[in-house]
């Protein structure tokens, strides 16, 4: 496998033309004020290591710890630098020759974390119910769970609910993670690893779409699968699904940073009867997750978590509705000691409180 330097990445670095404007959609820079946390901050530190003047010490990978890996500075960067990618080798660079980043990056090997995942695909396969299609010109959807998926066999049961009447089906393949914590930890070499295994699950196998249920899982996988995607929304609404609830309910919706559009939204919730949707203000500012972040910067995870939860309380919504297990965490961080606040539910959790109609 063939991974990048830092220093393949000196032409890219120097192109940062330090406007700043990483400055105002970085919501780590929008609650410390540290430049340090942008990524022109981040660039002036990794110049200096290719130039030699510094080190690529624990106090410069101190600060591409500070950073959600939300994407929002590289899709606004004017010069079309690819951000996240160049925090990743360095990250890789410094990790691999670290005590830490061994230890780290053992953990996060086929044989611990890869093993894991395995147990419980099995442990909760009896539990689960599967959607087939119902005649030859079926929808084939090959279903991408991710990890949180491959936990907790409730998932496959809501998909089962949601799609029982429709004419899919739904083909399983036995993937790997889709990469998304290597990449944050720097571990490219279990990045391309799994890249590697996901890929060879595409061959000889027909289907329409991979369906995903998770923002990141597939914000990850269409950095190296080259077919079509559907997330759930998408699919509900490609099936002109409606929704019946029981009584009122006010909603509101959480967009994660890596979900590529949400233009599935209003026609979703139009379709739920009894559903009153309220857009949130900055609904689709970051949750202040990001994995590993909410460890090594708890306090800093926490307060975005906290003006994201002020956001949705206004809306005296009943529940806030998302699309990624990930940011799930993070608004229930944000929402934890409130009383009376909503309850935070995946969007096919949340349907299955619903009647479905077709």
């Amino acid at each position: 496998m063939s991974i990048k330097e830092l220093k393949d990445f000196a032409d890219d670095i120097n192109k940062c033309s330090k406007c700043g404007l990483c400055q105002s959609v970085c919501p780590v820079y929008k609650e410390t004020g540290n430049d340090c946390a942008v990524s022109r901050g981040k660039f002036v530190m990794l110049d200096g290591v290719l130039k030699g003047d510094l080190k690529l010490n624990k106090n410069i990978n101190k600060y591409l710890d500070l950073c959600l890996k939300c994407g929002k500075c590289t899709d606004f960067c004017p010069s079309g630098i690819d951000v996240c990618k160049i925090f990743e080798t360095a990250k890789y660079n410094y990790a691999k020759n670290t005590l830490t980043g061994k230890i780290i990056f053992f953990l996060e090997s086929k044989f611990v974390f890869g093993n894991l995942i395995n147990m419980f695909k099995i442990i909760t396969k009896p539990f689960r119910k599967q959607t087939k299609g119902k005649s030859s010109n079926s929808l084939k959807l090959l279903y991408f769970k991710g990890c949180a998926n491959n936990l907790c066999p409730r998932t496959d049961n809501y998909l089962f609910k949601i799609f029982k009447h429709s004419d899919i089906e739904i083909i399983e393949k036995n993937f790997e993670c889709c990469g998304q914590p290597f990449l944050s930890s720097g571990n490219l070499e279990r990045f391309e690893q799994v890249k590697k295994h996901n890929l060879k699950m595409l061959e000889n196998c027909d289907f329409d779409y991979i369906l995903t249920d998770c923002a990141s899982c597939e914000s990850t996988l269409k950095q190296y699968m080259n077919v079509k995607f559907i997330n759930i929304g998408e699919l509900i609404n490609m099936q002109e699904l409606k929704f019946q609830f029981s009584k009122p309910l006010k909603v509101t919706f959480h967009k994660p940073c890596h979900l590529g559009n949400d233009n599935f939204l209003k026609t979703l919730f139009n379709n739920c009867e009894n559903i009153d949707y309220v857009k949130m203000d900055d609904y689709d500012s970051c949750c202040g997750f990001g994995g590993e972040f909410t460890i090594k910067n708890h306090k800093i995870s926490g307060a975005i978590s906290k003006k994201k939860a002020e956001n949705i309380l206004k809306t005296a919504a009943d529940y806030v509705v998302t699309t990624c297990p990930g940011c799930i965490i993070g608004l229930k961080q944000g929402l934890f000691g409130y009383k009376n606040s909503p309850k935070v539910l995946g969007l096919t959790e949340f349907l299955n409180k619903a009647e479905v109609k077709k």
